[in-house]
């Protein structure tokens, strides 16, 4: 059962939601959103019992902006920091939120393609 947009998720959640890659043994890099914590004062977590962190959607969104601003823009950090810090960055809102709907229709479509190809060629000549 998935919790509701609006409940407190995890730090591993949040992983999962940023879809940041995990590493060769399966683990989420929960450690990036840490450090982002450490570089963007606007990065607030609930931390709870046993310094177990929660994010709120606010928060969440947050972080969408700065993964879309660092790795799909390529920006700095001092560059993200200046835009979090301007009240005009309201409107890269939009813009991230749009990749990342873009991004998730790439990965929808490219897997609706391969089933086709499992489809009518059969398992053994899909790439």
């Amino acid at each position: 059962m998935d919790k509701s947009d609006s409940a407190y998720k995890t730090i591993g959640e949040v992983a999962k939601i940023l879809n940041l890659k995990s590493n060769n043994k399966g683990v989420l890099p929960t450690h990036v959103i840490r450090f982002w914590e450490t570089q963007f004062k606007q990065i607030k977590p609930k931390i709870l019992n046993s310094n177990r962190r929660y994010y709120d959607e606010k928060t969440i969104n947050l972080l969408k902006k700065v993964k879309f601003l660092l790795k799909d823009q390529g920006m700095t950090i001092n560059g993200v920091k200046k835009i979090l810090d301007n009240e005009d960055s309201l409107k890269l809102d939009e813009i991230a939120d749009k990749s990342i709907r873009t991004e998730n229709l790439k990965n929808k479509l490219l897997k609706i393609s391969n089933k086709l190809k499992e489809l009518k060629y059969g398992k053994k000549n899909t790439r």
